[in-house]
């Protein structure tokens, strides 16, 4: 039986007059949210005040990550109109800050890292000033793909450890915990001046003093901002919660986070890494 959330992982239903406008927005242009397809719990209130994460390389992931519900399987081919079409719906929205993430394709060459500088392109030169986000795969770690989105024109580059070193096996199946590490370390050695963004989720059988480990290794890496969430499982495809962390205990590796030296910390039952994220700059 699935388990029932605690008292304090509460949301609305979305429905805002904001929230509507976006979806038919979206629709009309054919683009994808990682709110939508991630099932996100913010959903409601992102698109209310008139933000969201959009998807690109399409909606079919090539990895099985099993905490995730995006469709698995084999990619179909790129629309050569998305990013142009990412552009014009942030302009259409009037957005100051913009985040972009999107589904592994591992069987691109390239792992896609032109499609997101095609985007971050159409998004720059539609909407200047803007600031644009990233939350990327691993590209394989692939150097070359990590230099085309680093030197595109971005603000912050997300790359997200997800969970600690022991659980990848469990959760992460084709991801590598010190790959995902060396993404975060090479991004700063090619742009000093670019911020580095990595999230936790929790919940899926850590424990804190190896959450701790982690966010240590984050700093080594020189990260700069952290989230931390609970996970919660989509749908029954996905892994169980194995517990519900309380919100005193996101409070305290808030604080410890802090102390470690991150630049912004967001840490809380319902954070995820794109949570807030116009907020993780000032």
């Amino acid at each position: 039986m699935p388990r029932r959330h605690p008292d304090w992982i509460k949301v609305r239903a979305p429905g805002s007059l904001n929230y509507l406008r976006l979806k038919r927005i979206l629709r009309e242009h054919k683009l994808h949210t990682v709110c939508e397809e991630a099932r996100c719990p913010n959903i409601g209130e992102c698109w209310g005040h008139n933000t969201a994460t959009f998807l690109i390389l399409g909606d079919i992931c090539t990895r099985g990550c099993r905490f995730c519900a995006i469709g698995k399987g084999k990619p179909n081919l790129l629309d050569p109109e998305e990013p142009r079409n990412v552009g014009l719906v942030v302009k259409n929205m009037g957005l100051d800050h913009i985040v972009i993430t999107s589904v592994d394709r591992d069987d691109l060459p390239d792992g896609g890292s032109t499609h997101f500088a095609k985007t971050v392109f159409w998004i720059k030169s539609l909407n200047p000033g803007i600031r644009v986000e990233v939350l990327i795969p691993d590209f394989k770690g692939d150097q070359r793909a990590l230099e085309t989105v680093v030197q595109s024109g971005i603000h912050i580059l997300n790359h997200n450890i997800e969970t600690v070193p022991r659980l990848y096996k469990k959760v992460r199946p084709g991801s590598i915990y010190h790959r995902s590490l060396d993404i975060l370390r090479a991004a700063k050695t090619m742009r000093r001046d670019i911020l580095t963004k990595s999230g936790l989720m929790l919940g899926v059988g850590e424990s804190l003093d190896e959450v701790m480990a982690t966010l240590q290794d984050l700093r080594a890496s020189d990260c700069d901002i952290v989230t931390i969430g609970q996970y919660l499982q989509p749908s029954k495809d996905q892994l169980p919660v194995e517990r519900y962390v309380t919100p005193d205990e996101f409070q305290w590796l808030k604080v410890d986070a802090q102390q470690l030296g991150f630049r912004h910390v967001e840490s809380g039952p319902l954070v995820r890494s794109s949570y807030h994220a116009w907020s993780h700059v000032n």
